[in-house]
């Protein structure tokens, strides 16, 4: 039976433990400090890159918002044109079936078929009167034409 007072390293060598000197010491912490910034020795090259590619990516996403940036007033100009377009082309269809002069309908703002109604109205309402051209010429009465009756009034197209 083994002896309780015995610890179980008894029977074993005993190790002896390593005693070093300050000189011995140092040079194994200059060899550690040494090893560790050897690892990170590239370090301020690698920050240097990670600067620059950041500054890379701001700048390229500045020129992705700049282009779509030009996309949406290119976008926005081609929209204006085509409702400008659309508009010009109800004008003329709509002054040839009322009777009404395209340019005045033109120039108005608001829905064009209801200005177009209303110039064709007041068209018709207005009296029919002859007209004496500056030769002396009578012309007939206006027959609703707006365009005829402003000929009819100055004599010519202009």
């Amino acid at each position: 039976m083994p002896n309780e007072n015995e610890t179980p390293t008894q029977g074993a060598p005993a190790e002896q433990e390593r005693t070093f000197t300050q000189t011995e010491l140092d040079a194994i912490v200059r060899d550690r400090l040494k090893r560790e910034r050897e690892k990170y020795a590239d370090y301020a090259d690698l920050q240097t890159k990670a600067k620059a590619y950041d500054e890379a990516q701001e700048a390229a996403k500045s020129e992705l918002q700049k282009a779509v940036e030009r996309a949406e007033r290119a976008e926005a100009e081609l929209t204006a044109m085509r409702q400008e377009r659309e508009r010009s082309e109800l004008v003329a269809r709509l002054a040839a079936e009322k009777g009404v002069s395209a340019e005045m309908l033109a120039r108005m703002s608001g829905d064009v078929a209801e200005n177009a109604a209303w110039l064709a109205e007041q068209d018709a309402a207005k009296p029919k009167y002859p007209s004496v051209a500056d030769t002396g010429e009578v012309s007939s009465p206006n027959t609703g034409n707006q365009t005829e009756f402003i000929k009819s009034l100055f004599g010519s197209d202009h």
